[in-house]
């Protein structure tokens, strides 16, 4: 038995975990008490570089990996070929990393939608099996979410390289350089959303 044949179904167990995690009572309530950074939100102490910050009640912020370049691994564009984030050094990058069974997955890709009229966005499917992209691209037409596209990722290397729960999503500046990283469903069209994918330039 291979490490990839082991690691695959358990990394696929886990983000099943983290996909259908609820936000806690206790999240909600520590979500007023922290501020966002560039929202200009002074309730409570400010977070430090580094800090975990829970943003709308919904999604995690991560800081800890700012300036880091994009890991060097391909996935699939909607044509097959491969491609990585540096393809598309030169301007911001909201990657999202999602699956069709992730109900919170689902439930932000509308907003991703709206967020892609103003950022580039690559949302990079990890569905996995010989039928990944047939379900992607219903998935994206049935959903009318036209400035999305069908990326995949079919070995589920980037949520192997993140290490991520679903949806993951990570912002990159121009340069390639990270800004920070969301665990957990967002919606992108919010105020602190548009004041998190300002942060990149």
């Amino acid at each position: 038995m291979s490490f990839r044949s082991t690691i695959v179904p358990l990394l696929m167990l886990g983000l099943l975990a983290g996909c259908d995690r609820q936000v806690s009572t206790q999240e909600q309530a520590n979500a007023n008490k922290l501020p966002v950074e560039g929202t200009g939100t002074p309730a409570g102490e400010a977070p430090k570089t580094g800090d975990k910050v829970i943003v709308d009640a919904i999604g995690t912020i991560d800081r800890s990996h700012k300036g880091t370049a994009a890991p060097a691994i391909s996935f699939q564009d909607p044509a097959g070929r491969p491609t990585s984030i540096a393809a598309f050094k030169g301007r911001p990058v909201l990657l999202n990393l999602w699956a069709t069974w992730c109900a919170p997955c689902v439930t932000e890709m509308p907003t991703l939608n709206a967020a892609a009229s103003n950022m580039t966005v690559v949302t990079v499917s990890q569905d996995l099996g010989d039928d990944a992209r047939a379900k992607v691209t219903s998935f994206l037409a049935r959903g009318g979410y036209t400035k999305l596209q069908a990326n995949l990722d079919p070995k589920a290397d980037l949520s192997v390289a993140y290490n991520a729960s679903l949806p993951t999503s990570i912002l990159y500046d121009s340069a390639g350089r990270e800004v920070w990283r969301m665990t957990g469903g967002m919606d992108w069209t919010t105020g602190t959303a548009k004041a998190l994918l300002a942060e990149a330039r």
